[in-house]
Order: structure tokens, then C-alpha cells, then sequence
């Protein structure tokens, strides 16, 4: 890349990234490089990831042990936090779902390696089939019958019971248990080619994008709300109250000893390629 050159930069139309991302992308962030931005949802770009495409990417944590040899984990930008995990929803209460379908919205997801570490716990013998679809399609496959349960992730969370459903289990609820430590759900990562220089440059300039957005959120609305798929606008502010907080900020201790966990453990279950020590380490 040249200097001055734009980052090519994909992440979601989700209210959390786009308040994130606002200041940086409307060229608000003095000193700042210059961003390309594409929307697309996260399961997208993990197979950009993976394929690696694009300069900085919006992640699932699941996806980075397959893509850490080309990109660095930034420590900023990204989503965790407590009380916000993915929920596994079904139309009866208490439903019990040994051998049953589950739809999930992605199976390269974070939101499907704490589903499949809950499962490994609260299921014995496990669930059933495994049913891939977009996140806006599960509810109502779940409403009506499609599928006996499903795996929700971002306003799901405050919308499943307009569907009628009732909320099985909370993935985060598990996790947070079980660990003590945040959840840990969407990460940047830029390609370590642009040099450690950049790099440093660009989470500095993330930090100072998320810290403006705080500073004066009615700044980012017309942004979050353009992007945000017709979601009512108290929905759009809680979801960003849930997923952008302190380790948007920072990841800091908590944050990467979380990332860790979750991928040590995904890796014992085979759910992921193992994690070398250092891969996790910035520039």
C-alpha cells in the first residue's frame, strides 16, 4: 500500500461497528489514514479473512486461528463485554434438545463455539442436526417449525419474544460462569503486511474513533441509523450499549486472557486449529 493510499476496510452494518467506526470513516480522526469501507456481515467476512482480502476486516474471535499467519489482531475496535452473549431460543419453554435441529447462523461464528461449548456441558449426547441460515432467518424458522431450536445473536436478543419464543439458554450466561472472563465475540484484524508503523497507527486512530463516538453519540446517529435495517432506534441503542464498552477500547488483561480461553478450548474440543503462543501478540 502507498502512503495515502485507502485502507479497504469491510465490517457490518451493525449498529456497534458503524457508531465504532463513524468518526474514522467520515474522516473526523486527525492524522488518521484514509478508509474504504464495504458492509458486509460478518460471516462474509471471515471467509475474506480467510481468503484474505481486504486491508482490515471486522471478525468472528473463531476465525482468527486460521488467519493470524496473515493478519494481526488489533487491540482495539472489536466486541466484548458481559451480559451479551448469544441466546439459544425454541417455541416451548424448557424444551429439551437432545438430538434436535439447531438452526446457527454461521459455524466459522464465536456465537457457534460457545454454543458448541455449552452444548458440550448442558446437552448430554448432544443436539442434532446443525442447520446453517442468515441470523434474520432463524427466528422465524424456529416460530414456525422449520427447525426445533435456534442459535441468536445482536437484537435478537431484546426482539425473540415479538416471535413468541422463550430463551432455552444464554451462551454468555454459560461462559461467564464458567470463566469468569468477558465474552468475547467480534475482533479487528489488519494485514501485518502494512507493517507495525501502520499498524499502531490505525488501532490509535480506532481508539480515537471509538472515544469521539462516546464523546458525542448523536454525531454517529444519522450513520448507525442509515445502516441499521430498519432496527427501532432504542433497539439501535442498546445493542451499541451491550457490545461497544471498555474492551472496545482496549482489549487490555481481561480481554486477551478471554480470547485465549475461548480459543484453547475451542481447539481441546476440535473446533478450531490450535493457537500459537504468540499469535495474538500486536506489533
Amino acid at each position: 500500500m502507498t502512503t495515502g493510499e485507502a485502507l479497504r476496510i469491510a465490517y457490518s452494518p451493525c449498529p456497534n461497528d458503524t457508531f465504532v467506526f463513524d468518526a474514522l470513516a467520515h474522516g473526523r480522526v486527525p492524522g488518521a489514514p484514509a478508509l474504504d469501507v464495504t458492509f458486509a456481515d460478518i460471516d462474509i467476512t471471515n471467509g475474506m479473512a480467510e481468503r484474505g482480502e481486504y486491508d482490515v476486516l471486522k471478525v468472528s474471535y473463531a476465525v482468527l486461528p486460521r488467519v493470524l499467519g496473515e493478519y494481526a489482531l488489533l487491540p482495539c475496535g472489536g466486541a466484548l463485554g458481559r451480559g451479551c452473549g448469544p441466546l439459544v431460543l425454541a417455541r416451548e419453554e424448557g424444551a429439551d434438545l437432545r438430538g434436535r435441529t439447531v438452526a446457527v447462523p454461521s459455524e466459522t461464528s464465536t456465537a457457534y463455539l460457545l454454543f458448541r461449548l455449552w452444548a458440550a456441558d448442558a446437552v448430554p449426547g448432544g443436539v442434532g442436526g446443525i442447520v446453517v441460515m442468515p441470523f434474520h432467518e432463524i427466528m422465524p424458522a424456529v416460530r414456525d417449525g422449520r427447525v426445533d431450536a435456534g442459535l441468536v445473536i445482536h437484537e435478537a436478543r431484546f426482539t425473540y419474544r415479538d416471535y413468541g419464543l422463550h430463551r432455552i439458554a444464554d451462551m454468555g450466561e454459560h461462559w461467564e460462569s464458567t470463566t469468569g472472563l468477558p465474552i468475547p465475540l467480534g475482533a479487528i484484524i489488519a494485514k501485518r503486511s502494512l507493517g507495525a508503523g501502520a499498524l499502531t497507527r490505525l488501532a490509535d486512530s480506532v481508539r480515537a474513533s471509538v472515544r469521539a463516538a462516546w464523546d458525542d453519540p448523536a454525531l454517529s446517529r444519522p450513520y448507525v441509523m442509515e445502516h441499521a435495517q430498519e432496527m427501532d432506534p432504542s433497539v439501535a441503542d442498546q445493542h451499541i450499549g451491550l457490545y461497544v464498552n471498555e474492551f472496545t477500547a482496549d482489549l487490555g488483561e481481561d480481554g486477551y486472557a478471554a480470547v485465549r480461553d475461548l480459543l484453547t478450548r475451542a481447539a481441546a474440543e476440535g473446533l478450531v486449529p490450535a493457537l500459537g503462543p504468540d499469535a495474538l501478540e500486536f506489533p
